[in-house]
């Protein structure tokens, strides 16, 4: 199986609606919370994506549209103090071609109409790794540098790993945690 094919299957396992239990550490405060999130992730439709891509002013070749897989997520997140979000957002990616038969890593771009620390459309950088089953986001925000990863265990459980970083001078290395988060996420049968 090649990476991009693997990256469609991770993408085909997503979807569906799941249970998480995830715990923040801020580390600027001192503080641990733990919260409860269920998530609904449907696939895009093309109209979707090509919403996604105007709201970032983003032009993809509408034959390419097959190869650039995304979602609609829906998620109710309630935090141990009874702090309630409800928010939807569409997400797409944007592979930067196909990898060489050898290789296992993809990269490309994440679209997204709005994001998570602002509410506005943004692009970020994605790479997978076909041999973990790994996705890597990360996006830059005024003030931090999101690290998101989700690695697909199995089709049925998926862990999730959130650094952020305060941003750094250009060129500096990202050395300065402000947050970080740990989910254990869990498919619930249809």
């Amino acid at each position: 199986m090649s990476a991009l094919d693997i990256f469609h299957g991770f993408f085909d396992s997503c979807v569906g609606n799941w249970d998480s239990e995830r715990t923040y550490h801020y580390l600027s405060k001192s503080a641990i919370e733990r919260s409860h999130t269920h998530f609904g992730v449907s696939p895009l439709t093309d109209e979707q994506k090509n919403k996604v891509f105007a709201d970032n002013q983003y032009t993809v070749a509408a034959s390419s549209l097959g190869t650039c897989p995304g979602f609609h997520l829906v998620f109710h997140t309630v935090s141990e103090k009874g702090e309630v979000v409800d928010q939807s957002v569409n997400l797409a990616f944007v592979p930067n071609g196909q990898p060489a038969e050898h290789e296992y890593l993809l990269e490309g771009d994440y679209l997204r109409d709005r994001a998570y620390e602002e509410d506005r459309p943004t692009i970020s950088h994605f790479s997978f790794n076909s041999r973990t089953c790994e996705l890597l986001m990360t996006t830059r925000y005024t003030q931090i540098v999101s690290v998101d990863s989700i690695t697909l265990v199995n089709p049925k459980m998926r862990i999730r790993r959130i650094f952020n970083y305060m941003k750094a001078p250009d060129g500096q290395p990202l050395t300065e945690l402000a947050l970080v988060g740990f989910g254990v996420e869990q498919k619930l049968a249809d």
